[in-house]
């Protein structure tokens, strides 16, 4: 009894339970359409750029701030690849160096502007959005392809039929059963668990959340730990861009625009404090899945329309954040108090 109270003391624990529950209600509600585990993992693979960015973003929030230009970045890496690959005429895996470097110079700017200049998250990050939204369309233009139809046609298959080159990081599977973004989204996830909660650097972002001037105190060069949290969230963008990309054959300069609301949801639904200081690289997978998981069950058991999900979601995010605001009001503790 006590081993069960203690785990429910523990955010990821309810998470864990709530996601069981969430595809028991899917399972019995449409057990033939749900349980196929090709229709899952195809719905994760489709969603998977949310998954991935909610996991560096989780660093960004520990710290006290905020990113909301990921999903521009997406964009931005897409288009990139598409122009440098289509109109310049660079090998792929060039233009996706290229890109991923264009991204991950994006993030380095907005962080310098927060860590140094002392900015606020929001409204850098807000500007960073529609900014590096414009500089996509601005590319885009560049291209003998109409902006509205995406660039296409990347190299795709061998003579087998499999997948090869660069779509392979897109459609490829692992063992014929496990799709490759699949597999590196477990690759990150391993590598951001070692790096946020094994590491001094983790150590230092949870400080610098918790109290930025005993931080500072400390010895901790606060300002670069805060501009590099930035930097991996653009690196973690630019890796969903490229994914995602690989994955439909098309390069887009609006690709991933609506991840914003999903994302946040997703890091604020795994435990981590808008606030900063707190929160857990299990927490935020858990939450991710159970948002994609939720993406796949309603329309397919429920019959609710792809354009309404975001509803859910939104209504999620406004209940675990009022939430946790009554959990901290003294009047609430005192009454629920009371009532025992």
């Amino acid at each position: 009894m006590k081993t069960i109270k203690g785990l429910l003391k523990h955010w990821e624990f309810i998470l864990l339970l709530l996601f069981v529950l969430e595809i028991g209600i899917f399972g019995v509600a449409n057990p033939a359409k749900f349980f196929r585990a090709s229709s899952i993992l195809a719905s994760v693979t489709n969603y998977i750029s949310v998954c991935i960015i909610a996991l560096f973003v989780t660093f960004v929030m520990i710290t006290g701030g905020i990113d909301i230009q990921a999903s521009a970045l997406i964009g931005l890496t897409s288009i990139c690849i598409g122009v440098l690959w289509s109109d310049v005429g660079l090998n792929i895996w060039t233009a996706v160096l290229l890109a991923m470097l264009l991204s991950t110079l994006c993030g380095a700017l907005s962080g310098y502007f927060i860590a140094y200049c002392g900015v606020q998250p929001m409204v850098v990050t807000l500007g960073g959005s529609l900014l590096y939204s414009g500089l996509a369309l601005l590319i885009s233009g560049l291209s003998k392809t109409p902006a509205y139809q995406g660039i296409s046609g990347f190299p795709a298959k061998a003579a087998n039929g499999s997948f090869t080159g660069f779509r392979f990081l897109g459609k490829g599977m692992l063992f014929g059963t496990i799709p490759v973004p699949v597999a590196i989204y477990a690759v990150l996830i391993l590598l951001c668990f070692i790096l946020l909660h094994k590491t001094k650097y983790g150590r230092k972002v949870f400080l610098i959340g918790v109290n930025p001037e005993a931080a500072e105190y400390s010895g901790i060069n606060s300002k670069l730990i805060v501009m590099s949290t930035y930097i991996l969230t653009s690196i973690g963008a630019s890796i969903a861009g490229v994914l995602l990309t690989a994955n439909i054959d098309s390069a887009k300069y609006d690709l991933g625009s609506t991840f914003t609301l999903s994302i946040i949801t997703a890091v604020v639904l795994g435990g981590t404090l808008s606030t900063g200081g707190k929160g857990s690289i299990l927490g935020t997978v858990l939450a991710s899945l159970m948002i994609c998981i939720m993406r796949y069950g309603l329309p397919l058991c429920f019959g609710i329309k792809t354009q309404s999900l975001d509803l859910p979601i939104g209504i999620m995010l406004l209940i675990v954040v009022i939430g946790r605001e009554l959990a901290k009001n003294k009047l609430v503790l005192q009454l629920f108090k009371r009532r025992k």
